[in-house]
């Protein structure tokens, strides 16, 4: 586990936690919330690491203030909404497409939550860099649910997102019958996440077991 500093294409140099074995073959771009690599993705990124990945997650908000990390409450959460609005989606890009070459590896997949998950929908459709990607609970896929995957892609939503409707969710499933889609009855919005409220054990053990087998299967393939 250490800190590390990536170079964007554009010459932007930002921090990454990275963590995981030497000697792993697949990699992962773990991609942050609105909240910045705070403890949360942290953790997300470390128990990744403990199934045998090597994984970086890339400090995204760099572009707009660097050392971000925010808690969950409302005062946070506008803040990092402010902080999110300040980034354009190519630089975004940009940035994850450093975090992917940063792991030297052949094998690499990206997997995101909350803002993160509907960049791991961007790094399928907007690159060929990744071999698989999962996305957790992201509100803006469905802005862009008929662009074209260049890699397999799973999707997990809460039942009871207020944030995400299930008639987004079922249009998502329309526009792209080749993605795997789950939905979590009595999950909430970041369910994955063992900070928040609304974290939901069941849900995440369930998510997170179908991510792990997703990426062993195509990113070994």
């Amino acid at each position: 586990m250490s800190i590390v500093t990536l170079t964007a294409g554009d010459g932007h140099q930002f921090s990454a936690y990275q963590a995981g074995p030497a000697d792993a073959t697949m990699g992962l771009v773990v991609v942050q919330e609105i909240f910045g690599v705070n403890g949360h993705m942290r953790f997300a990124s470390d128990t990744l690491a403990k199934a045998g990945f090597a994984v970086i997650c890339p400090a995204l908000f760099d572009r707009a203030e660097r050392d971000v990390e925010l808690g969950y409450g409302a005062e946070d959460r506008d803040r990092g909404l402010a902080l999110r609005a300040g980034i354009t989606e190519a630089q975004v890009m940009l940035d994850i497409e450093a975090a992917a070459a940063a792991l030297g590896l052949n094998s690499v997949g990206i997997i995101g939550y909350c803002w993160g998950g509907t960049i791991g929908w961007w790094g399928a459709t907007r690159s060929t860099r990744f071999k698989a990607a999962v996305g957790w609970y992201g509100g803006g896929i469905a802005a862009t649910r008929t662009a074209v995957p260049h890699c397999p892609v799973q999707l997990h939503f809460g039942a009871e997102d207020h944030g995400i409707p299930l008639t987004d969710v079922d249009a998502i499933r329309t526009s792209q019958p080749g993605v795997e889609v789950f939905v979590y009855d009595g999950a909430g919005h970041g369910f994955g996440c063992e900070e928040r409220a609304s974290f939901n054990e069941t849900a995440f053990d369930l998510a997170q077991t179908r991510s792990l087998d997703f990426f062993r299967k195509h990113l070994a393939a």
